[in-house]
């Protein structure tokens, strides 16, 4: 009887484990590309409206890389050991019109997907945030997003990359 018990238990513990589900795959490795921007009028602005426009790109990067982090659906990789290979190519190029010098990027820093990001400024009222993910080993897009926002505030730009992330966890794009 003890046995047959220990062996019925056993056979119930395998059958548990295999309905069990499965752990979250490791989230894939993402070489994050700094935010840029495009805005026709930029030359007539004032230096510090242009220094408050630098320093929110440089804060919505960093909260995009935050969100991605926290909510486990990419590990980003430090962009410093490919920095000279950025920094040439951006002296070239607009990295988001570099015709597949971002999946160069991605190669060096060993990622799977790179992330080309930019804010295009309409108007100090009409700013639109927008991402475009590409497959490191293939060069093809895998997903591109934008997302409108009102306002030219550090709350407004924060808003916006929230929901970004939002709509592509929504959709789950993360996981192709």
């Amino acid at each position: 009887m003890g046995r047959r018990l220990g062996r019925l238990l056993a056979g119930l513990g395998l059958a548990l484990l295999a309905c069990a589900p499965a752990t979250a795959a490791e989230p894939k490795s993402l070489a994050l590309m700094d935010f840029e921007l495009i805005d026709e009028m930029r030359q007539y602005e004032s230096a510090q409206a242009r220094g408050e426009t630098d320093r929110r790109l440089v804060l919505i990067t960093s909260e995009l890389a935050k969100e991605f982090a926290r909510r486990g659906m990419y590990r980003v990789v430090d962009p410093a050991p490919a920095a000279p290979l950025i920094e040439k190519l951006k002296a070239s190029y607009e990295l988001r019109a570099c015709n597949g010098c971002e999946v160069d990027i991605g190669k060096a820093l060993g990622a799977e997907r790179v992330a080309l990001c930019w804010v295009q400024k309409v108007s100090n009222l009409i700013l639109n945030i927008n991402i475009e993910v590409h497959s490191v080993p293939t060069g093809e897009r895998g997903y591109a997003k934008s997302v409108d926002i009102r306002g030219n505030t550090d709350e407004a730009w924060l808003r916006g990359v929230r929901r970004l992330v939002d709509n592509i966890q929504d959709r789950n794009q993360h996981t192709h």
